[in-house]
């Protein structure tokens, strides 16, 4: 299982520095002048020959990254601005601050929306699969599945309006969307983010009700599962023991992939409800021209892809122990 681990954690380094390089190619070849666009909308020429001459403007490309990746492990100094202890991400010239520390600001936010709405469409969604697995062609199956397929016809734009005067304006059976910080009132976080996550995880609880129905529907079919009933098992037992446990393979897959994704940011979500988190940080930073701030919410994101891929195959691990040798 180490050997394994270690496997993946090399590959995953070499991913995020592939990453990072086709990431920052493009961000500064293809403009004519970066400097330019990261001063921001509004810079004098002073400000704009400082800020040249902080991102190595007249050094090759290849240089300046490496001054970018060095200053992930050692740090780097810009001029006029200050120092920007490792891990460095660079330095954002519009909000006068590193580009780390302004994440790490912001992701607590995007960690407690992303988490809590994983929570509600895993349990809801997987639930309701479960259910119209078990109650196959039945009435309770047509209707998960006629459910599930609205639901993921809906859009957060429109969802996101329609639920704040539904449970916030009209009835008033939820508080108005704000984020509150877990440890100073874990009760205001709770309610300050119910309405986001509910209305978040309505298209994922639709896609998991369908993909766990469909998964648990053929396992069932299997020789092996089949076999279990044969030999006396119970309904429940063959369910949990087996056929839910060969299921959960394509789920866990998918739910990694999702969980990276809502950690790097879910940018409709986040502006529906005014919620400061990572997503809204890589809107505002486009609409800034705000260059080495979202370079580092990028790389962020694909990191956190990355990082939930090894996860998923550390679980895959343990479910399929084959998955080992591979």
């Amino acid at each position: 299982m180490l050997r394994f681990l270690v496997r993946r954690l090399v590959g995953a380094a070499i991913t995020l520095l592939i990453i990072s390089a086709v990431t920052f190619m493009l961000f500064y070849a293809v403009p004519r002048d970066p400097a330019r666009i990261a001063c921001g909308k509004v810079c004098s020429p002073e400000t704009l020959n400082l800020i040249r001459h902080n991102m190595g403007i007249s050094d090759s490309l290849p240089v300046q990254y490496w001054h970018w990746l060095s200053a992930i492990f050692v740090g780097r100094d810009y001029a006029g601005y200050g120092h920007c202890s490792a891990p460095c991400l660079g330095y954002s010239f519009v909000n006068r601050e590193p580009v780390l520390s302004t994440i790490l600001r912001r992701f607590p936010i995007t960690a407690s929306l992303a988490i809590g709405s994983a929570v509600v469409f895993l349990i809801l969604g997987i639930g309701a699969g479960m259910l119209a697995a078990v109650k196959q062609g039945r009435p309770t199956d047509k209707i998960a599945s006629s459910g599930s397929l609205i639901a993921s016809s809906m859009q957060i734009y429109f969802v996101g309006p329609v639920a704040m005067y539904l449970l916030v304006y009209q009835t008033h059976l939820l508080d108005q969307p704000a984020y509150t910080s877990f440890t100073e009132d874990p009760v205001a976080w709770f309610n300050g983010l119910l309405v986001p996550w509910l209305v978040l995880s309505i298209i994922f609880t639709a896609n998991y009700t369908r993909m766990t129905r469909s998964q648990l529907v053929e396992t069932l079919s299997e020789d092996y599962v089949r076999t279990a009933r044969a030999k006396g098992l119970s309904r429940r037992n063959v369910f949990f023991r087996f056929a839910w446990r060969g299921a959960m393979g394509p789920i866990v897959t998918i739910f990694g992939l999702d969980l990276g994704v809502l950690l790097g940011g879910a940018m409709i979500t986040e502006k529906t409800f005014s919620i400061q988190g990572l997503g809204m940080l890589a809107v505002k930073s486009v609409v800034k021209t705000d260059l080495p701030m979202l370079l580092g919410v990028m790389v962020i994101t694909a990191a956190f892809v990355v990082i939930a891929n090894i996860i998923v195959d550390a679980v895959y691990a343990l479910i399929d122990p084959r998955i080992r040798l591979a």
